[in-house]
C-alpha cells in the first residue's frame, strides 16, 4: 500500500445480521450504513465465535479462537500473554483510541475492567451507558453537560421497552463524538480508532424521537413454528418459557403480537441512531481529507434472537440470528465497491485483514485468514472457508451449558458437551433452522460426520496451531 491506512473499526453490540436496509430489510432505515455497504465489500455470511460478548471479542481482537485465548466466558479476563491487534497497530506507530466498551474483563458489581497492555493510548471507557462506576467516561460526560443519566432517562414505555436517553446525551452519540475528536486531533498521522457503542444491546430503549419513526403494527412477527421447541434442546426449551432468566422482563408466554413489534421497533431504532452516528464518523473523515486513507469497518460482536425461535435476547444458541452478523469493509477507491460476498467467513479474519492492508506482518499465532485478496478484487468473493465455527462456555443457571457449532453452508451441527443432547440442521431444505434432525435416524451418518468434523475443528484451534483442515 502506498500510505499506511487509517482504521475506523465501528463495532455494536449485540446486532444480529439482518438488519440493514441495503442488505434486504426494508423495515429499518439505515442510510448511513447503505452507504458503506455500497461504497465496500459486505459479507453476507459472517459467523461470531462465540454467541456472547466476552469471548467474541476477545478473538476478533486477537484474530483467536475462544478455546486458544482462554477468555471463553463472560467476565473471564483475558490473560496478559495475548496481544490484541490494536497493540500490534501501537507497536507499528499507529495512535490507538477506544470509546465505549472493551469487555475483556469482568465490570459487573462495581468492579471496573481491568485492562492487559492493550495499545489504547486514548481510552474513553464506558462499558454500558448506566452510572455503575465513576470511571465511567460516559457518566463523567454527561457531569460535565451539566446532567446526568439518571435525569435523562425517561424509563418504562411500554411493558418491554423503554424511553432512553435523547440523541443529544446518548451513549451512543457520545462514543461517535469521542472518535470525531480523535480524527480530528490525529489528521496526518496513522492512527487506528475503536467505536464501541453499548446499543443495541438490550435493554430496548432508543431515544422517543427515534421510536416514534416506527410504527409497530408494520414490523414483522418474529420466525416461530409452532411446536418447534419440542424437538429442541432442554436450552430452548428453558429459554423459551422465558428469556435469559427474566421472566419480569421478558415473559415471552404473556407477550402479545404486538408487544413483539413493539420490541422490534425499539431494536432497530436503536440502530437507526447508530446508524446516524456512522455518517457523522465518515463525514468527519471526508471533512478532514481522510477518508480515501481510512478502513472503515462495520460489524457486532453477536447477535440477538429478537423472538426468533420462541426467545430473546442471546444464550447458549447457535441459531444463525445469534452468531451471524454484519460485516462491512469500505475503504474508498481502494477496496472493490458495493461488492455482497457470500463466501463463509469468521470474525477472526478482521485481525489479519486490517494487519495485511497495512503491509504489516501477520504473527503466525494469528488463527483467522486475510479477507484482503476478496477486498481488492483479486480472489472470487463466493468462497473464503469450507466452515464456520463457533463456542459457548457459559454455566448457565440451569444447565451447565458448554457448545460447539460447525456450519457450512449447508448444514449446521450443535454438539452441548457432556450431554447427549444437540442440534442438526439441512440448510438447504429448512434454512430457518426450524426442524432439529439430532434423533432423526435417516440422518445418523451425516450426524456423525458432522460431530467428527466439529470435534476436529474444535482440536484445530489450539496452540500451537496444527495444519488447516481441508474439506471433509
Amino acid at each position: 500500500m502506498i500510505n499506511q491506512p487509517n482504521i475506523l473499526w465501528i463495532c455494536t453490540d449485540q446486532q444480529r445480521y439482518d438488519t440493514i436496509n441495503a442488505l434486504g430489510n426494508s423495515h429499518i432505515n439505515t442510510p448511513c450504513i447503505d452507504s458503506l455497504v455500497r461504497s465496500g465489500v459486505s459479507f453476507g455470511q459472517a459467523y461470531s465465535q462465540s454467541p456472547v460478548c466476552t469471548p467474541s471479542r476477545a478473538a476478533f481482537l486477537t484474530g483467536r479462537y475462544p478455546r486458544t485465548t482462554k477468555c471463553r466466558q463472560n467476565g473471564q479476563a483475558m490473560p496478559p500473554n495475548e496481544k490484541l491487534i490494536s497493540r500490534l497497530f501501537a507497536d507499528a506507530g499507529y495512535t490507538c483510541g477506544l470509546a465505549g466498551k472493551l469487555h475483556l474483563a469482568t465490570c459487573a458489581n462495581g468492579i471496573v475492567e481491568t485492562r492487559i497492555d492493550d495499545g489504547y493510548e486514548v481510552f474513553h471507557w464506558s462499558h454500558h451507558p448506566q452510572p455503575d462506576w465513576p470511571e465511567n467516561a460516559y457518566t463523567q460526560w454527561l457531569k460535565s453537560k451539566g446532567t446526568s443519566w439518571e435525569e435523562l432517562y425517561s424509563g418504562q414505555s411500554t411493558d418491554y421497552i423503554k424511553h432512553g436517553v435523547p440523541e443529544d446525551f446518548n451513549q451512543t452519540t457520545w462514543c461517535a463524538e469521542k472518535a470525531i475528536e480523535f480524527i480530528e486531533s490525529e489528521k496526518g498521522k496513522p492512527w487506528f480508532f475503536s467505536y464501541n457503542c453499548f446499543a443495541p444491546h438490550h435493554p430496548f430503549d432508543p431515544p422517543a424521537e427515534f421510536l416514534s419513526r416506527y410504527n409497530p403494527d408494520d414490523m414483522p412477527l418474529p420466525k416461530t413454528r409452532p411446536e418447534e421447541l419440542k424437538n429442541k434442546t432442554i436450552y430452548q426449551q428453558l429459554d423459551g418459557q422465558f428469556a435469559h432468566n427474566d421472566p419480569s422482563s421478558y415473559d415471552i408466554g404473556k407477550m402479545t403480537d404486538n408487544d413483539k413489534q413493539e420490541i422490534t421497533a425499539a431494536y432497530y431504532a436503536m440502530i437507526e441512531l447508530i446508524d446516524k452516528q456512522v455518517g457523522r464518523m465518515v463525514g468527519a473523515l471526508e471533512e478532514t481529507g481522510q477518508l480515501e486513507n481510512t478502513i472503515v469497518i462495520f460489524m457486532s460482536d453477536h447477535g440477538e434472537m429478537l423472538g426468533d425461535h420462541g426467545f430473546y435476547l442471546k444464550g447458549p444458541h447457535f441459531y444463525d440470528e445469534a452468531v451471524r452478523v454484519p460485516l462491512i469493509f469500505s475503504w474508498k477507491d481502494r477496496m472493490q465497491a458495493d461488492l455482497r460476498a457470500d463466501g463463509l467467513v469468521e470474525l477472526i479474519d478482521i485481525a489479519p485483514t486490517l494487519l495485511d492492508a497495512a503491509g504489516l506482518d501477520i504473527p503466525e499465532y494469528i488463527q483467522g485468514r486475510s479477507l484482503l485478496p476478496i477486498l481488492l478484487g483479486q480472489k472470487t468473493a463466493n468462497y473464503h472457508r469450507d466452515y464456520v465455527f463457533s463456542e459457548y462456555y457459559n454455566a448457565w443457571t440451569h444447565k451447565h451449558a458448554y457448545g460447539s457449532m460447525l456450519r457450512t453452508r449447508d448444514e449446521k451441527v450443535v454438539v452441548y458437551h457432556g450431554t447427549d443432547q444437540g442440534e442438526l440442521y439441512d440448510l438447504k431444505s429448512d434454512p430457518n433452522e426450524y426442524e432439529n434432525l439430532w434423533n432423526n435416524p435417516s440422518h445418523t451418518k451425516n450426524k456423525l460426520r458432522l460431530m467428527k468434523a466439529c470435534f476436529d475443528a474444535s482440536v484445530f484451534t489450539m496452540d500451537p496451531s496444527p495444519p488447516r483442515l481441508g474439506p471433509f
